[in-house]
């Protein structure tokens, strides 16, 4: 790909509104979406990922979205072939791919040429490293890859399983090379005052319980999703499972949930603010946003 081929990206942390966002800045240039979230890309989950719907898109098409099973998981490699074969089939039509999403390794995986280590499941290591706590795989985390710990989700099982899992195959931390652009791309960040976030992402989440959220986990579990897996996605389905087991009362699923939310949040502004290239907005600022679209692709450089 060209690297002077352009496209924009909609970056931000959960609940900033990024998606109708995206939505406004498709219809204005003619775009597509291409989803960037490491959950949306499952069928079933909706609710719980905040997947945007059908009426929200406004006649915009949406890529990525239920392109694969929960039970299985879908790795970065994989994640960023689809996404590339996404936007070559959307600038071949003569459209421009919009990148909307607040998973921050999807988003440079597409972007830029940052490698992935290609590490074979160890299935060994994976029997035994589930058998420990959440708190006990990050601290063996943090001996093996210290770097590493201060990304990654320290509650979600999964992800830190695989940090232990290619740290432990390469043996040392690879050095990684300075990534480089694959395409000539406007980022744009959506920002809301620490306050305000705080308050949509739980007006959210209560929204989203009432239209049936706890009921769509247990239909998932119901069809197969077994409750490690459901945990092992982590966030709301991590809190879902545990409600759903009697572990943890609706209470406490709200309190909980909303903590690990707004944790979660705080994870994905740290993640883009190392990005300078990022040009961030206050989410009220659409009408500046659209303006500064159209700006970046009708300049030639």
């Amino acid at each position: 790909m060209n690297p002077m081929t352009k496209i924009i990206a909609v970056v931000g942390p959960t609940a900033s509104g990024k998606s109708s966002l995206a939505v406004e800045i498709a219809r204005l240039v003619g775009g597509e979406v291409i989803s960037s979230d490491s959950r949306q890309v499952y069928t079933g989950l909706d609710l719980g990922t905040g997947k945007v719907t059908k009426s929200e898109m406004r006649g915009v098409p949406h890529h990525l979205l239920n392109v694969a099973n929960p039970k299985r998981v879908m790795s970065v490699v994989q994640y960023e072939r689809l996404a590339t074969r996404a936007i070559h089939d959307i600038l071949k039509r003569g459209k421009i791919p919009i990148l909307c999403g607040g998973t921050g390794l999807y988003v440079d995986a597409v972007l830029t040429t940052a490698s992935f280590p290609a590490v074979p499941p160890n299935q060994t290591l994976r029997r035994q490293l589930e058998k420990l706590s959440a708190e006990k795989l990050f601290k063996k985390l943090q001996k093996l890859d210290p770097v590493r710990t201060s990304t990654i989700d320290a509650k979600n099982p999964r992800r830190l399983i695989r940090a232990i899992e290619i740290a432990t195959a390469l043996g040392s931390v690879p050095v990684r090379t300075p990534a480089t652009p694959r395409y000539n791309t406007l980022i744009i960040g959506t920002s809301l005052q620490k306050e305000k976030l705080e308050e949509r992402i739980y007006a959210r989440l209560l929204a989203r319980m009432r239209r049936g959220m706890v009921a769509e986990a247990r239909k998932q579990h119901e069809q197969g999703l077994s409750w490690k897996r459901m945990e092992s996605l982590g966030l709301e389905y991590r809190f879902l499972a545990q409600f759903l087991q009697n572990k943890i009362t609706k209470d406490e699923l709200l309190y909980n949930l909303n903590i690990a939310i707004r944790q979660y949040a705080k994870r994905q502004i740290v993640w883009f603010k190392r990005n300078k290239n990022i040009k961030w907005f206050h989410t009220s600022e659409q009408v500046k946003v659209l303006k500064f679209a159209q700006k970046f692709l009708k300049t030639n450089y």
